[in-house]
């Protein structure tokens, strides 16, 4: 079984933290906005930082929004971290107007809590469905950065909570595509943990 993970690089995002990251949970990271090597993948990350339109744009600009759907579409693993997990949904109230990859149904809000956005920092998890890369992870802490936190239409989808002055959303599944609204790169040992069952998938 290939260890290699592609990590996308789409000109955002904390792309030496992940491959670090992945590196030492036993993956062979290549981070690259090539999207031939992209659609060749078997395992690709989606990592994240910085505005949705943003990231969105560039994503088209590479030619990696097909390719990406593509991967999704033929059910092999990705995982998208912080605002990688959230333009898996339809659209953004920080972006009014630009379209997400619509893989998910749903949306992203302003975190609605009258506690100092951003949130960030380390939050205990409340797991509420089964998902391979966080089994044994409840109670576990991670890390947090973030303004915005996605509204699954289907709340089927939720895996994972956190509390911040409101439910936040910390983690999706749906078939083989994980979405992590925490940075598992800067969670330690447990960040880890669900490197490595990711790069066991």
């Amino acid at each position: 079984m290939t260890k290699q993970v592609i990590i996308v690089d789409y000109g955002m995002g904390n792309l030496h933290s992940v491959r670090k990251a992945v590196a030492a949970a036993g993956g062979a990271p290549v981070v690259t906005g090539d999207a031939a090597l992209v659609a060749a993948a078997d395992k690709v990350i989606l990592p994240g930082v910085g505005a949705f339109g943003d990231c969105m744009r560039n994503l088209e600009q590479s030619g990696l929004i097909p390719v990406l759907r593509d991967h999704i579409r033929q059910d092999k693993p990705f995982l998208g971290i912080c605002l990688g997990m959230q333009v898996l949904f339809e659209e953004s109230e920080e972006s009014p107007g630009v379209p997400g990859l619509g893989i998910l149904p749903g949306k992203v809000i302003r975190i609605p809590t009258r506690l100092k956005i951003p949130h960030m920092g380390w939050n205990g998890l409340q797991l509420k469905a089964p998902c391979p890369l966080l089994d044994g992870a409840g109670g576990r802490y991670v890390y947090f950065v973030h303004s915005y936190c996605c509204e699954p239409a289907d709340k089927g989808l939720v895996t994972a909570v956190t509390g911040y002055g409101y439910p936040v959303v910390a983690a999706v599944q749906k078939g083989r595509v994980t979405g992590f609204q925490f940075h598992p790169e800067k969670s330690s040992a447990a960040g880890l943990e669900m490197l490595r069952k990711f790069i066991d998938l």
